[in-house]
């Protein structure tokens, strides 16, 4: 899993979560609580950690469960959340093809895009969290990084 942060690691104080959990959306939920719990814990504000984290991080799991593995039987999620007074930062590790992040992307606020069932992920990420990322250099699979700073 990658580091924690492009230039520094973990903060005194840092709370890490390294997670690995099947292809099955019904793991979700617990590891959205899971992180949220520690945001919590270092005094986040409640819509940070209520809203924004629980929000963006649905999204980036279920995309990886859903579109990147496929919810296959054989492949894993890989999740490592790294929270301390200053920033969480939470990747999001699939197995499966590489992608464009920005060319996946769609505006759901387009007259096609109000009508989709899907194609929101991405936006919600990058509209509740201060970064949103796909890490280069990735051997198998993809690792997407929301960052959110403290407020």
């Amino acid at each position: 899993m990658p580091a924690p942060g492009p230039d520094r690691g973990p903060g005194a104080g840092a709370s890490v979560l390294d997670l690995s959990i099947p292809s099955d959306v019904a793991e979700i939920p617990g590891v959205v609580d899971a992180v949220v719990e520690r945001c919590t814990a270092h005094r986040f504000s409640r819509q940070a950690c209520s809203l924004n984290v629980r929000v963006a991080l649905l999204e980036a799991l279920a995309n990886a469960v859903v579109k990147g593995n496929r919810q296959a039987d054989d492949k894993r999620v890989h999740v490592r959340a790294v929270v301390d007074d200053a920033r969480l930062v939470v990747d999001v590790q699939d197995e499966g093809e590489p992608f464009d992040l920005d060319a996946s992307a769609q505006d759901p606020l387009t007259p096609e895009g109000l009508l989709r069932e899907d194609g929101r992920g991405i936006f919600l990420m990058r509209r509740l969290m201060d970064a949103v990322e796909r890490l280069p250099g990735i051997p198998r699979g993809n690792v997407v990084r929301l960052t959110l700073r403290r407020a």
